[in-house]
């Protein structure tokens, strides 16, 4: 795919990966539509595109809604008159010990926002994705393939996600396409200081630094739209993630070994 020219929903696109993917591919020549809930940082986002000589729509969206998701593609194909993708980035996360939790209840918010939210946005724009044999693109997270401490609801999330997008994948046969970008933990994103703790509240966890094994929030767009590019089904950020697979069926203990000294170095 060729991005020049084709028109693409970014959710989540007020911030972090997916405010940085809409300006990236607006400056490929793509034109981009903006969602999520918060209609200022989206103005300034889409403000900021166009003013650089982009094109980019503002739809403010939660995704959680499944009547403002057929708004957010009635919104574009009206503005653009097609839509060529649908990029599932709008996500919430946690961190915390499943023992340690005296407030449950934001398991349902996560399920919401990242399972649901994206179901819904599928629902609503395969019919015009279908016109374009367009892509679908859900930038996931290695937790959506293997388990992972202190994050036990925001895994399940993934996985469904994961599992939906599979069981999409074949009922489509090619008529659209599915791209799952793989990430680790990447730097320049919001998504731990708006992470749930074991109160059920979200908290800011930044002061946890990133090690040197994470990666860069200009790193993880180019790669994802090089993956977009050469129609790829899978990308994995960084490209050592792609031994997972094989280490989870073959070597699952010494994989999940590796993990949890990750986290612990990601405690601090």
């Amino acid at each position: 795919m060729n991005v020049a020219g084709k028109v693409f929903i970014i959710t989540g696109a007020s911030s972090g990966i997916g405010e940085a993917l809409a300006r990236v591919l607006a400056q490929r020549g793509a034109r981009v539509v903006c969602a999520a809930r918060r209609a200022d940082e989206l103005k300034r986002v889409c403000d900021s595109i166009n003013a650089s000589g982009g094109s980019a729509l503002a739809v403010q969206t939660d995704i959680t809604d499944l009547d403002a998701c057929h708004n957010m593609v009635k919104a574009t194909v009206d503005a653009y008159g097609k839509l060529d993708g649908l990029i599932l980035n709008a996500g919430i996360s946690m961190w915390s010990r499943f023992e340690d939790i005296t407030d449950l209840s934001f398991f349902q918010d996560l399920m919401d926002v990242n399972y649901h939210g994206a179901v819904n946005c599928c629902h609503a724009a395969l019919p015009s994705l279908k016109q374009t044999n367009g892509k679908i693109v859900s930038c996931s997270t290695a937790q959506a393939i293997m388990g992972f401490p202190n994050h036990s609801g925001y895994v399940a999330s993934k996985h469904a996600l994961h599992g939906f997008l599979e069981t999409l994948d074949m009922e489509q046969r090619g008529e659209i396409t599915i791209l799952e970008a793989v990430l680790s933990w990447i730097r320049g994103t919001n998504l731990r200081d708006n992470a749930f703790g074991a109160d059920g509240k979200k908290h800011a966890h930044s002061a946890r630094k990133h090690t040197s094994e994470s990666v860069s929030l200009e790193v993880c767009v180019a790669q994802i739209i090089q993956a977009i590019e050469r129609d790829k089904k899978t990308v994995y950020i960084p490209g050592k993630l792609g031994l997972i697979p094989f280490l989870n069926t073959f070597f699952k203990g010494f994989l999940q070994r590796k993990v949890m000294r990750a986290i612990d170095k990601n405690e601090t």
